[in-house]
Parts: C-alpha cells; sequence; structure tokens
C-alpha cells in the first residue's frame, strides 16, 4: 500500500484543524444533530479564528475555494499549495462533523464558486461574504445543464426568475451564488452564476428541508421572481462564448469536487477510528503483519474498509496537488469524488455492522447517516462516473449520455 506523506508545512494547519475538530465540532454534534435548523452559535467565535488563519497565510482549515493566481502560473517545480491545504483542513474538520462544518460562515460552496471565477474585483468586493451556491431546480438534479432560471439584462440588472432547491446554507448565507441562463437557445455557454444578495427584492427563501443527514447544515428552497441583481454581480464575464461552451461555469466544480471527496474522507476515517476502537476494546486485534483471511472476521473487514479509504484519499491528494500545479484536474476530480462518495457510504454502514452502534449512544449512527449525502450532491455518483467515462474515451457529452 502507498502511504504519501503529507507535506511538513502543513503540519501545524493539519494539527489546528483536528484540534478544532476535536474541541469545537465533536462536542457539540450530537446537540446540533437533534436540534435540526437551529443555528450553531458556538460556530460564530471559532469563523473568527478561521478568518485570522487564513488571512495569515496558513489557510486551508475551511470549506472556502481556492483561486489560481498568476504568481502561481508562472511558478515552475512541484508545488502544495491552497488546494491541498483546503483539502487536508476540510478531512480534519469533517473528522469532527461534516454538517457543522458545512453551518461555518464564510465557509460556503458559493464562496468557491466565486473564489474560481470572479474577477479581481469581485474577488475583494465580496470578500468576506458567506455565499451559499444554488445549482439544482425541482426540473433537474445531476444535469446542470438543464438550468431553466433565467437571467435577462435590463439596463443595469439583471431579472433573474426561477426556482432553486437542495441549497446548503440556502437560508443562512449572506449570499447565494445562483446559476442562471442568459438565453436557453444558446445551450450550455449561456449558462452563468450571479452574486445574489439576502435582502434583495424578489429573492425568497421559500422553506428549509428537513433531511436524514448533516442536520446540523440548513438545506433550503430558493425563488426568484423579477429579481434584480447588479450586472456587476455577474461573475466573470458576460459574454457568451459558444466555444468554450460550460467551462466557465464549469470550473467551480474543479474546486469543489476535491473538498466533497475531502469531507467523505474525513466522515470515512472518524468512522474507522471509532471502529478500530470499540473492535479493540471487545479483544479483536487488527494485524497489519498478517494476511488478513489468517485473522478474525471482523480483523479482515477492517482491512478492507481501511484500504478502501486509502484509495479513496490519495485520489484526493492527487486531484488537490494538480489544482496546485496548474495541470487539468477535471478527471481526477470527478473520479476522487466518485470514489470517496461510494466509499464513505460503505465505510460507514459496515462500521455500523460490525460494531452494533445503531442508537444515537453512538455517533456512528449519524456518520452512515451522514454519509449519503456526500454520494450525492456535487454530483452524484452516476454523473461523476459519466464524467469519467468520457474524459477517458474522449467523448463529449451529446456522444456520451
Amino acid at each position: 500500500m502507498i502511504n504519501l506523506e503529507v507535506p511538513k508545512k502543513a503540519g501545524a494547519l493539519i494539527n489546528q484543524a483536528y484540534q478544532a475538530a476535536a474541541e469545537v465540532f465533536r462536542p457539540i454534534s450530537r446537540k446540533y444533530d437533534r436540534a435540526e435548523h437551529t443555528y450553531p452559535t458556538e460556530l460564530d467565535m471559532f469563523a473568527a479564528l478561521l478568518d485570522g488563519l487564513n488571512s495569515s497565510g496558513e489557510g486551508g482549515a475551511g470549506a472556502a475555494g481556492v483561486r489560481r493566481s498568476a504568481s502561481e502560473k508562472e511558478e515552475k517545480g512541484n508545488r502544495n499549495g491552497a488546494n491541498l491545504n483546503v483539502v487536508l483542513g476540510t478531512i480534519e474538520m469533517c473528522w469532527g462533523d461534516v454538517g457543522l462544518l458545512l453551518s461555518m460562515p464564510r465557509q460556503g460552496l458559493g464562496n468557491a464558486a466565486i473564489s474560481s471565477v470572479a474577477t479581481d474585483e469581485q474577488l475583494e468586493r465580496f470578500s468576506g461574504m458567506w455565499a451559499a451556491m444554488a445549482i439544482t431546480e425541482p426540473g433537474f438534479g445531476s444535469d446542470s445543464a438543464a438550468v431553466s432560471t433565467t437571467a435577462r439584462l435590463d439596463g443595469d440588472h439583471y431579472v433573474l426568475n426561477g426556482e432553486k432547491i437542495f441549497v446548503t446554507s440556502g437560508e443562512r448565507a449572506d449570499a447565494v451564488v445562483v446559476w442562471a441562463t442568459l438565453d436557453k437557445s444558446k445551450g450550455r455557454a449561456a449558462i452563468k452564476s450571479f452574486v445574489v444578495e439576502k435582502g434583495t427584492p424578489g429573492f425568497e427563501v421559500v422553506r428549509t428541508e428537513h433531511k436524514l443527514g448533516i442536520r446540523a447544515s440548513d438545506t433550503a428552497v430558493l425563488r426568484f421572481e423579477n429579481c434584480r441583481v447588479p450586472r456587476e454581480n455577474l461573475l466573470g464575464t458576460p459574454e457568451i462564448d459558444t466555444k468554450k461552451g460550460f467551462a466557465g461555469v464549469m470550473q467551480t466544480f474543479d474546486n469543489t469536487r476535491p473538498l466533497v471527496a475531502a469531507m467523505a474522507i474525513g466522515v470515512a476515517r472518524a468512522a474507522l477510528d471509532e471502529t478500530r476502537r470499540i473492535l479493540t476494546a471487545a479483544g479483536v486485534t487488527i494485524d497489519y503483519d498478517r494476511p488478513a483471511n489468517s485473522q478474525h472476521a471482523a480483523a479482515a473487514e477492517f482491512l478492507r474498509l481501511e484500504a478502501d479509504y486509502e484509495s479513496a484519499y490519495l485520489l484526493t491528494l492527487e486531484s488537490a496537488w494538480m489544482a496546485d500545479n496548474r495541470q487539468p484536474n477535471s478527471l481526477q476530480a470527478s473520479m476522487a469524488k466518485a470514489k470517496a462518495g461510494r466509499s464513505v457510504v460503505e465505510i460507514a454502514l459496515k462500521c455500523v455492522e460490525l460494531t452494533g452502534a445503531y442508537s444515537e449512544e453512538s455517533l456512528l449512527e449519524k456518520w452512515a447517516r451522514d454519509a449519503k449525502i456526500l454520494d450525492i450532491f456535487e454530483g452524484t455518483q452516476q454523473i461523476q462516473q459519466l464524467i469519467v467515462a468520457r474524459r477517458i474515451l474522449g467523448k463529449t457529452s451529446a456522444e456520451l449520455k
């Protein structure tokens, strides 16, 4: 088994993130799982500490996205940078609680979208804002190109009309990054993302959902009815480039899919750590120097799950490392998301099975519920496999559906 060491310079970050997960997230994890839709006020002070960490240049403990700067593009040689730091920090934090990480102020998935495609002026203007991301609609799930929310230019504003569902932090965030089409007749190339701030007339939070897992995080249904958004809130360029197609907004996923994979890895490791503790207490020895088939059945199963975890972990680090080194990582981001999403579900459920932890006395029960969303949002398992197949076979979306 290959075991890549974490860069030494990331050690302090990982330790800080782990301490936060253990001392802040774990103690309140079950409390906010039970108190769904109650905002975790303990996160306010913690978010302020994270802001200081990120501004110091040691960022990575939160879920915010990263940006590839001009200086990075000019660098030569291998580097371990912001993408890898964010992934490593996210793993540690989700070892504590993935729902609470998703509830962190200014760490929303919309922040990753802003980091990915905003201009330098927009990046500065939206600095410090907590942004959710709204893509899915009642009429479609994983096919992001099917966006039907419209954005019509009217003077100095775009007028948005449509409805979005399953918006993480949609109620609590300061703003929402909304995907809308400028011209449906021009297909995917006309889909752009807009920053819509809370309180904008025509923007309504319809309801929040009751969910299977990640209950600490709010998930909202949003409606836009003749919602006027300043034209300068369109992220990136308003030009419709049919040659570039969907690449502009889809660049967001190259950043967020490794983050979701990292969330899955954090939950999977939490489940494995707890299962190891329970098995050890029960007298089951896990021996890495003996073949699995010569050990206790529970130990053999644990070793199989751990190997599955390691493969997902390495794929995720690879996708983040490629981004840091200015290499196209769309294929690897989808591979990491697919593998980690599938693995965390199996690992969490098997850990419940191995330990019998089916009640709320154990966090394993909670992690088994939290795990499933990590295989769904930011593109389902099936969509990731489709993207991987297209990349490997050199097929377009029209050629391979």
